[in-house]
């Protein structure tokens, strides 16, 4: 059941700032699932927390003009969420409105997947949610729209125009990029130089293209390390320099690198190139620090070497801590660095 048919009184103290009763709604809480009445009570309690925080913190405030500015802005990958959207209990359509009122965070990255039904009334409804919230809408992650780097030219081609779609789309929704696969490779293909230099060089026409079409929209098109060939951050890199567009870049992920590599090499070969970052999360120590990350390198890397000051995007990924819990664990570590 999406969250939208829940009662009343729970969606309100969920995603209102004006509180109504607590004791009524636990009471309509255990009428609820129990996994979607799990999610409900951390949204609710984390929400009423944020509220009174905010509240003591209202009249000792600094003015505007003495605060200092952040070093880089926070935004929510949508993939965060992807449990509870794909369990039903929310819907991409609450999504700016979760991410403002229960996470405090103004920025949004949407998965093209996590989006119900992307009709022009969709977006258009999603487009006003965002903009009711005060939300921006950052960037579209794009998955199963073909292989842009597929040895078949033809194939190639039909990927680049599967992703046209989401190009209009992006521009609609106030988006800067797209986020895209360097896919396409065939078994073996890591192990020779030769068959390395044949797939970036193959992949040009297919960047080339797509880059010129997204700039029409002044969108540009940012590729993740994301598994295969993608997360060599030299292979990557040279398709980057090949192309030579200014709107081709790349989203460095600080998890999706292969067992053994230095990830943190990787991300400093990337971050030339980067028109966005995401903050990859899993596990947390008692100490609130990533498990298998250190951030404080990362961020190093991020901030002082590269000089971005951009928006760093969280997406948790994590097992052992729900969504809700692993987004507010990401976003505390995250603003050690702000």
């Amino acid at each position: 059941m999406p969250i939208s048919a829940g009662p009343t009184l729970c969606k309100a103290m969920l995603y209102s700032p004006r509180f109504v009763s607590t004791n009524q709604c636990w009471q309509n809480l255990m009428k609820i699932s129990k996994p979607r009445r799990r999610f409900l009570r951390q949204s609710i309690t984390g929400t009423a927390l944020a509220g009174a925080a905010g509240a003591s913190l209202f009249a000792t405030e600094p003015p505007q003009s003495s605060r200092k500015k952040p070093r880089f802005e926070i935004s929510l990958a949508e993939w965060s969420l992807h449990k509870a959207i794909q369990g039903n209990l929310i819907k991409t359509l609450d999504f700016p409105r979760i991410a403002r009122r229960t996470f405090g965070i103004g920025a949004i990255e949407l998965v093209n997947t996590l989006l119900e039904v992307p009709t022009a009334d969709y977006i258009v409804r999603l487009k006003r949610n965002a903009m009711d919230e005060g939300v921006g809408i950052l960037l579209i992650m794009c998955d199963g729209e073909g292989a842009l780097a597929h040895k078949d030219k033809k194939q190639r081609m039909k990927s680049v125009q599967s992703h046209t779609k989401w190009i209009d789309i992006a521009a609609e929704l106030g988006c800067h990029s797209i986020r895209v696969n360097m896919r396409g490779e065939e078994k073996g293909t890591a192990s020779s130089a030769v068959t390395i230099d044949d797939f970036v060089s193959r992949s040009v026409d297919a960047f080339s293209g797509l880059c010129q079409i997204a700039a029409k929209s002044q969108i540009n098109i940012i590729i993740e390390n994301h598994g295969g060939l993608s997360s060599n951050a030299e292979v990557l890199t040279r398709l980057i320099k090949s192309v030579n567009l200014p709107n081709l870049g790349t989203l460095p992920d600080f998890g999706n690198f292969d067992h053994g590599v230095d990830r943190y090499e990787g991300v400093r070969k990337l971050m030339p190139f980067a028109k966005g970052v995401s903050a990859k999360s899993h596990d947390f120590d008692p100490e609130g620090n990533e498990t298998e990350i250190e951030y404080g390198q990362m961020m190093k890397i991020v901030l002082d070497e590269a000089r971005f000051n951009g928006y760093v995007g969280i997406e948790f990924e994590g097992d052992k801590l729900e969504e809700y819990e692993g987004i507010l664990a990401t976003k505390r570590l995250l603003e050690r660095f702000q």
